[in-house]
C-alpha cells in the first residue's frame, strides 16, 4: 500500500510553508502534471499523476480510493498528503507560474522518499 500512496502523492503535494492567506482564484489554479521520483526506499522508481488546484486546494484529477488533500498559499508554497488507511505520503515544495518542485516522504509498510516536479497543463 505504501507504493500506492507514494505513487499518488507524490502525485501529489499537507501543510505548506508560509502562513500566507489562500485567496479565491489562486494564481496556481488549474491542471498540473506531477512526476514523483523515488530516491530512497522500495517504492517504484517514478510515477506521473494529474492534480487539480482550485482556489488553492489540491486534489487528484482522477478517480481513486486515495484521499488527497493539500494547499498552495499565495507565495507558491505547497503541501500535499496522499493517504490510504494508515499509509500516507507527504510532499512539500514550491510552485511557480508554470512549474514547481519539492520533496516527499511516504510511510507505511516501509519508508520511501524522493523528489517531485510539476508542470502546469492548463
Amino acid at each position: 500500500m505504501l507504493k500506492h500512496a507514494c505513487a499518488l502523492f507524490v502525485a501529489t503535494v499537507a501543510t505548506f510553508g508560509s502562513a500566507s492567506a489562500i485567496s479565491a482564484g489562486s494564481p496556481f489554479d488549474g491542471r498540473w502534471s506531477v512526476v514523483i521520483q523515488t530516491e530512497h526506499g522500495s517504492c517504484d522508481a517514478a510515477y506521473r499523476y494529474g492534480l487539480l488546484i482550485q482556489n488553492g486546494k489540491v486534489s487528484y484529477a482522477g478517480d481513486s480510493s486515495f484521499e488527497v488533500s493539500g494547499q498552495v498559499v499565495n507565495n507558491g508554497a505547497v503541501h500535499v498528503r496522499v493517504s490510504l488507511g494508515a499509509t500516507y505520503a507527504d510532499g512539500h515544495g514550491r510552485l511557480g507560474r508554470d512549474s514547481g518542485s519539492g520533496v516527499w516522504t511516504g510511510v507505511g509498510a516501509g519508508t520511501c522518499s524522493g523528489r517531485w516536479s510539476a508542470e502546469r497543463r492548463g
